[in-house]
């Protein structure tokens, strides 16, 4: 039958008309709309607060007025675009804003004044619906040798031809240092210096959307980082005092104080996607967020971004490392979640390796990727002890399946070991293609970690900018200790792993792209691209009609496996898979209840398969309208 071809990708948006986005918030520094500054900090703690004005000629300290529920306010009618300035609480301690826009000389050093009226946003970029979403998690600092957004930008063209229709990028964050993850920020709305001013991340979002892209953040609500956070010293409302996580308190979403904690994280979300035009938000490790209000700051994050942004698309993506489902689509709150089920029982299939977190995994594992690819997360919401197997190993109830972000890596499964392999380092030779091609060709959403498009060699390891001192020792200790069964070098080989804290480690971390212009290089990207154009063409129109807990899935042997995601009308995407290195004889493809297929057309695959044999990491995929059962 002929595929229902998808709509045309939204056009760029016109570069002619243009307009200026400032998102107006109770924090931090406002530009008046005639003229000067309007400075506001809540320090309920403090007894008294200065704004220190810090000029060439010598800095200059202005009373701040006190407010009603600890907020100090001071204006300054001189004051504008490029002011640097501290607040001094207390008649001592100087400290940054913490809802800076600019910290251009880390958390540290004074904040400056950023007008974000003077950048001009093309108007006509509405973004795109989630059917379309093909994530791609980069770090900035590491995807280009220079590390900067405007070298970032010289990629996209690339990036868009391939298929890639999402940038997830890792958090921006101020913290300390020049370089690292960016989860350990502590000044959320100013974006990290290295990476390049304001207006040059603009610059890049602008030029995405130009390309059909859209740009997604990865931001941190669970935690500040160790260093450079001084709000316990005038704000320690910020910091629960009956909550903990693994990072120490849990921050103060459910008692004294919490109205104005709370607003200072949803202001953070509005203030990402409508001053900066994020397309979407990925909320990290939200199991590590308590809160035992009501409406939880989590669910009223999402309340307000879809109040006030109804002119485009927008979307709102979760981490829970305990597969906590609730939130997904059936309300609208969150588009989806990460699948680390299906990563973890892929890694299982294509390396064999079970210890550490993967032990959930290791009973079957194909039946297991069976189960995922047709029902989503593999086990009910639950902890995981201190080795790293869930506590309640209950099967979890299907899923919405393109709420499902699947992915081979990302930063924390190659960061989580000690020489930061990627999976293309572990897997069985000869299985990456049909790995490849079962992540791209399902009705999940699908992730690549920046590089996999070209089957990038390059380690993603932990590295952090960290002084001398007691934290860097903690850190690299603590590293060392945590690693575990991920300890050792995946080729076997030995050595001492990098240091956290070396710049070396940092530099080893970034992309070569001139493995990605050989011929190796070229030939995984058109593979990758081959796969995405078969994603656009036959899933992405048929994702509104799949069947939800219709799919069905079958094991042939302990390593191959026949399934079918149903849709309305009788139609079928079939897919066939043999995940083991010895090729296998085939007697009968599908079970015999199964009803047979019309029409049918292969559409995908990898390797050889035909009605006698399937070769070593195979797979194809097949379009069909299902029949009924034969008497």
């Amino acid at each position: 039958m002929t595929a229902r071809l998808p709509p045309p990708p939204p056009q760029p948006p016109s570069p002619d008309v243009r307009v200026s986005h400032a998102w107006d918030m109770p924090f931090g520094a406002t530009l008046l709309p005639t003229r000067g500054v309007r400075f506001r900090l809540w320090a309920p703690a403090a007894r008294t607060v200065e704004l220190k004005e810090i000029r060439e000629s010598g800095d200059v300290l202005h009373a701040a007025k006190a407010e009603e529920g600890g907020w100090y306010a001071c204006t300054l009618d001189h004051a504008g675009a490029g002011t640097r300035y501290q607040w001094r609480i207390d008649g001592d301690l100087a400290v940054p804003d913490p809802a800076s826009r600019s910290n251009p000389e880390g958390p540290h050093r004074p904040s400056v004044v950023v007008d974000p009226r003077t950048f001009a946003w093309d108007t006509g970029w509405h973004g795109r619906p989630w059917r379309d979403v093909v994530l791609y998690e980069m770090h900035i600092g590491t995807f280009t040798p220079e590390g900067t957004y405007a070298a970032a930008e010289a990629r996209l063209d690339e990036l868009a031809a391939t298929g890639i229709t999402a940038l997830e990028l890792m958090p921006l964050s101020e913290f300390p240092g020049r370089f690292g993850w960016g989860y350990d920020g502590v000044l959320p709305y100013a974006p990290h210096a290295p990476y390049g001013t304001p207006d040059e991340l603009k610059y890049f979002i602008q030029a995405a959307h130009r390309r059909g892209l859209m740009v997604f953040l990865d931001v941190v609500y669970n935690h500040f980082g160790p260093d450079g956070n001084y709000l316990g010293g005038y704000a320690p409302q910020f910091f629960s005092k009956v909550h903990t996580n693994p990072w120490g308190n849990s921050l103060n979403f459910d008692r004294e104080g919490c109205d104005t904690v709370r607003d200072f994280f949803v202001q953070n979300a509005l203030y990402w996607l409508c001053e900066y035009r994020f397309d979407g938000l990925r909320l990290d490790a939200i199991h590590a967020i308590v809160d035992d209000s009501a409406l939880d700051v989590v669910d009223e994050l999402a309340q307000r971004v879809h109040e006030t942004i109804r002119d485009r698309h927008v979307h709102l993506v979760l981490e829970n490392e305990n597969n906590g489902w609730r939130r997904l689509p059936a309300d609208g709150r969150y588009d989806a979640q990460w699948n680390d089920d299906f990563h973890h029982v892929m890694y299982v299939v294509l390396t064999g390796d079970d210890a550490g977190y993967y032990q959930d995994y290791g009973d079957r594992p194909v039946a297991l990727l069976g189960r995922s690819l047709t029902h989503g997360f593999l086990w009910e919401e639950s902890r995981r002890a201190d080795d790293g197997h869930r506590l309640n190993l209950q099967p979890a109830p299907a899923q919405p399946l393109d709420a499902m972000v699947n992915f081979l890596d990302n930063h924390d499964q190659s960061g989580n070991r000690a020489f930061g392999e990627r999976l293309n380092a572990m897997a069985a030779p000869g299985s990456l293609p049909v790995a490849t091609a079962l992540t791209l060709l399902s009705p999940a959403t699908p992730m690549l970690f920046a590089g996999q498009e070209f089957d990038a060699r390059t380690p993603f390891l932990y590295f952090a900018d960290w002084e001398a001192g007691e934290l860097r020792d903690a850190v690299t200790e603590g590293r060392l200790r945590d690693f575990g069964q991920f300890a050792k070098r995946a080729d076997g080989g030995t050595g001492e792993p990098p240091g956290p804290c070396e710049h070396s480690t940092f530099e080893a971390s970034r992309l070569d792209w001139a493995a990605a212009a050989g011929p190796q290089g070229q030939a995984w990207r058109d593979f990758v691209r081959q796969a995405l154009d078969v994603r656009r063409r036959f899933f992405v129109p048929r994702l509104s009609g799949l069947l939800p807990g219709a799919h069905v899935s079958a094991l042939r042997g302990e390593r191959s496996l026949v399934l079918r995601w149903r849709y309305q009308g009788g139609e079928v995407i079939e897919l066939q898979a043999h995940l083991g290195a010895e090729a296998v004889a085939v007697a009968d493809l599908r079970p015999s209840p199964w009803p047979p297929l019309r029409a049918q057309r292969e559409i995908f695959s990898v390797g050889r398969m035909d009605d006698t044999s399937w070769d070593p990491w195979s797979a194809r995929w097949t379009l069909g309208i299902e029949g009924p059962v034969q008497a």
